[in-house]
């Protein structure tokens, strides 16, 4: 049997080079198939980026094809999934999980505070200005099982923008993370970027992309729902 696709989607300013580290430990650890999707953050619209990863993942032809989003990454993803299931009697796609990596689902304050700035707001762009500002009301109500890792390692130019008064990655917080309806959610001692070079995020990724659910290990924060695989 093909094994199992993972494709990457990276975050605001980023290319999907950074995920290097990643992808291929979860290549060399679980035989995954991994590759990373790009696309414009600054200047992209939602709509033609969603469009435009379906037919990447269709393009794959594998029987089953996880998704991995970090921090921006993870939203687009969101919308990818509610996209599909706004078309039921569309072409669906392969089956599979979901991991986000220190995404913002519930809203950034860090993102707020800089749209907020004169001139700023530029450089984040009309894209995440839309999925990252203000309070969000979004839930996981899609057919595939999302797990959730928060960062706990507050290095990160967000942390210049956002005054945390609790655990964070140094850009999002952890209770920006915790998305209503995912299956699985924990808290790993990592920066926001760093989430994508630590060796045990990736084992963690893996771990749920393979099994539906994250490890447990004294002292890692975690909260599960009882949604189905």
């Amino acid at each position: 049997m093909a094994a199992a696709a993972v494709v990457y989607v990276h975050g605001l300013w980023l290319t999907g080079h950074e995920s290097l580290i990643l992808r291929r430990r979860l290549a060399s650890e679980f035989g995954f198939e991994v590759d990373a999707f790009r696309y414009a953050t600054v200047s992209g619209g939602m709509t033609q980026i969603v469009a435009r990863l379906r037919r990447h993942i269709e393009a794959l032809a594998a029987p089953a094809v996880h998704l991995v989003g970090h921090s921006l990454g993870g939203l687009v993803i969101y919308r990818l999934l509610e996209s599909v299931q706004r078309q039921p009697g569309g072409v669906q796609l392969p089956p599979g999980r979901v991991v986000f990596l220190g995404t913002p689902a519930v809203g950034s304050r860090a993102a707020t505070n800089v749209v907020g700035i004169p001139g700023l707001s530029a450089l984040v762009g009309r894209l995440a200005a839309e999925e990252l500002t203000g309070a969000s009301a979004r839930r996981w109500d899609f057919d595939r099982r999302l797990g959730i890792i928060a960062g706990t390692t507050p290095l990160g130019l967000g942390r210049f923008f956002a005054r945390f008064a609790e655990a964070n990655d140094g850009t999002v917080a952890v209770s920006e993370t915790r998305l209503p309806g995912a299956a699985d959610h924990i808290s790993l001692p990592a920066s926001h970027m760093g989430l994508l070079l630590s060796a045990r995020v990736a084992s963690e990724t893996g771990r749920f992309l393979r099994d539906g659910r994250f490890s447990l290990a004294p002292g890692q924060l975690r909260s599960a729902s009882a949604r189905s695989s």
